[in-house]
């Protein structure tokens, strides 16, 4: 760990917020494959009295589908327990009377079935992975610019994600992209955006002191959730490179002045948790 006192200053976490790829498991072929040593680490917490939810920036599978592939891996999961950013923004589009016209992965259009999309008046993105063509991307730009008043959310803003076959570039490239071309800031909805963390520490019923928030991107993980008042700790699987521990020269804030790292998803069996 990246202090000593680290033990110490967890012993009053009453929550435990996952992020899951690059954490519990690396995506690619065949759904990908879990990380050594992240199903018996949720296990465990599981079995512990700690409140366990599980935050990601998924956006190439409705949760339904998304929890189905962590249960074949072997992960102990519920979709009540998972936050993502699709429910979310959905949840935004019916307060605000919006209609989007979507760049998403096919696999995640469903969430947005209750959703009215005829004559768009916003645009949503998440990860479209290959529907991020010229064609999509220049859609998306000529629906924003014709509007007076461009609303684009982005579902996420991260910069790559790592699957099984090395790094992918995330949504984040294309919604600056779309920011840059249509002089419109978007409105992100997922990590790290606070209204995200605190929908779920609501739903876990605790303070931000009281909640730790494990990931392996410096920046939306461990940043959006030292700036909601969380605790973030890094963990050096996923994207996680030495390099990034700096993000270009830039750190996070924790104790002692910076991010504090382990080595993967792994709870040792020697150090008690809350409840046992």
């Amino acid at each position: 760990m990246a202090s000593e006192k680290w033990p110490e200053s967890v012993r009053s976490i009453k929550g435990v917020i996952l992020d899951m790829c690059g954490v519990l498991y690396d995506s690619g072929e065949g759904g990908g494959v879990p990380i050594d040593g992240s199903v018996a680490a949720v296990k465990r917490l599981k079995a512990s009295d700690l409140q366990l939810r599980f935050c990601t920036n998924e956006t190439q599978a409705t949760r339904e589908k998304f929890v189905a592939k962590l249960r074949r891996m072997g992960f102990e999961i519920e979709v009540s327990e998972v936050f993502s950013p699709a429910p979310a923004v959905v949840s935004i589009l019916k307060q605000r009377h919006l209609r989007p016209h979507l760049l998403v992965h096919d696999d995640v259009v469903p969430e947005f079935d209750s959703v009215e999309k005829s004559d768009p008046n916003c645009v949503v993105i998440g990860d479209a992975a290959d529907n991020f063509s010229y064609h999509n991307m220049n859609t998306a730009f000529q629906i924003l610019i014709g509007l007076n008043r461009p609303v684009l959310f982005s579902m996420g803003r991260g910069r790559y994600y790592k699957e099984t076959d090395g790094l992918k570039l995330d949504v984040g490239a294309y919604m600056k992209a779309l920011e840059y071309a249509c002089d419109v800031e978007a409105e992100v909805v997922g990590k790290p955006a606070p209204m995200f963390f605190q929908s779920v520490l609501t739903d876990m019923g605790l303070q931000p002191h009281e909640v730790i928030m494990i990931g392996d991107d410096l920046v939306n993980d461990v940043g959006g959730a030292q700036r909601c008042g969380m605790k973030g700790l890094q963990v050096r699987t996923g994207k996680y490179s030495s390099a990034s521990c700096t993000e270009r020269g830039r750190t996070v804030p924790s104790e002692r002045g910076r991010p504090t790292c382990c080595t993967s998803l792994h709870v040792n069996p020697d150090f008690p948790l809350n409840g046992e």
